[in-house]
């Protein structure tokens, strides 16, 4: 058995580790646009290359499918998109076949210069801290990750 100081000391640094790169670091690199708006244009770019739309159309109740995410939460996505230039918002003819969204050229621009400085950074970490030490320490995140999944405490049934 661990001795429990060992484990404090664990957590704690586990913690730091998380909340740094989560908070502090991370806005070295967002300078021009927010982690969700970036992430969000990610995943709409992803699921046009996906599903093959040439039409660069993404329709917000296919989007909501892929995702598994409610329709009315993919639509405050797209509005907070659109209020900041991402997307454009629209629809064709009468609307009854639905909304859909495209990503701007500034979107595009955007995205495109936050994926270099990503990879970028990424290529020098990597050089430096090596090929097999990254993925070795990936695939442990992601074990760790699914431990720490699986001994959350369940959600208690309602009396």
């Amino acid at each position: 058995m661990q001795n429990s100081n060992d484990i404090a000391e664990l957590s704690k640094e586990l913690s730091h580790q998380r909340y740094m790169l989560n908070q502090e670091q991370v806005h070295t690199f967002f300078k021009d646009i927010s982690v969700p708006d970036y992430i969000s244009l990610h995943n709409i770019s992803k699921f046009l290359s996906e599903h093959n739309h040439d039409s660069g159309k993404a329709y917000l109740r296919d989007l909501a499918a892929a995702r598994k995410l409610p329709v009315p939460q993919i639509s405050r996505i797209a509005g907070r998109l659109r209020d900041n230039g991402l997307v454009s918002w629209t629809h064709d003819g009468d609307g009854s076949e639905g909304t859909y969204i495209t990503i701007t050229e500034y979107g595009h621009r955007l995205m495109e210069k936050q994926e270099k400085q990503l990879r970028d950074y990424f290529t020098r970490v990597t050089e430096s801290f090596g090929k097999e030490n990254m993925t070795s320490l990936l695939q442990l995140m992601n074990r760790l990750e699914t431990v720490m999944d699986q001994e959350l405490p369940a959600a208690e049934d309602p009396v």
